[in-house]
């Protein structure tokens, strides 16, 4: 489904997957914000460094307020671009601007820590996952952010992500800090198998959401407002989402 970076020499961007003929459906509710604050003590994997701030300018000293950022951008609530594992891939600023918009669902899926979600788990979920649709996955793990556990996120496995290509999402968004094995689980030979069989065929995976209970169990409105990072294999990313009538 997706080579090795061993066989492929990191390349194998495949283009991005037909979408269907979108719909208009009737708002149910008010906008929700999705994202974390980007800020120093912000949700992150474990092995990146915080974020700094630091004001180059500063009032009441200086006129006006400027603020410097250092970070990652793989950083609290964020968006992956297919350049993140594919050097042929598009980085931010090519990525066409519906893959950031649209309907989906948000799904409840609760796992422990170092729970895996395989097929039948998407499968049975209510609404039903369509063609075209942004996933959000709502695993309840938002809730061990500044924990130990954090780092112990459950997973999709690769037979998971190859239903996620077979149904032909758009996007993929989760509440933990990787759709991938947790740090610790993987081997010295790991290659991010769901990334790669995501991002490969163009959909885009968002790490990191906040606030996903509110709506799980919900069609959706989705807008992911990630930064055209000239070349970047990722930028944070304000998500918003509002209920919406299921389709007729």
């Amino acid at each position: 489904m997706c080579d090795s970076p061993a066989k492929s020499g990191y390349k194998g961007w495949r283009g991005w997957l037909p979408l269907p003929t979108s719909r208009t459906e009737k708002p149910l509710g008010d906008w929700i914000d999705l994202t974390y604050p980007l800020s120093p003590d912000v949700p992150r994997v474990g092995m990146f460094p915080a974020p700094k701030f630091t004001r180059i300018a500063e009032m009441p000293a200086q006129p006006l307020n400027v603020t410097h950022m250092d970070t990652v951008v793989h950083m609290g609530t964020h968006l992956d671009a297919p350049r993140h594992f594919f050097l042929d891939g598009p980085a931010m600023e090519a990525i066409p601007l519906e893959r950031f918009m649209g309907r989906g669902v948000v799904v409840r899926i609760d796992q422990p820590a170092y729970g895996v979600i395989e097929p039948a788990d998407l499968e049975r979920v209510e609404p039903g996952i369509e063609a075209g649709d942004i996933l959000a996955i709502d695993t309840g793990w938002g809730a061990t952010w500044g924990t130990p556990d954090w780092d112990h996120q459950p997973c999709l496995s690769l037979e998971a992500a190859r239903w996620l290509l077979e149904k032909r999402v758009k996007l993929v968004a989760v509440d933990t800090p990787t759709p991938d094995l947790p740090l610790d689980r993987r081997p010295p030979d790991f290659t991010w198998p769901v990334h790669r069989t995501l991002l490969a065929h163009g959909i885009l995976i968002a790490e990191q959401l906040a606030n996903l209970r509110s709506l799980a169990g919900r069609r959706v409105e989705f807008v992911f407002g990630p930064l055209p990072i000239a070349g970047s294999d990722g930028s944070p990313a304000r998500v918003l989402a509002r209920p919406v009538a299921r389709p007729a």
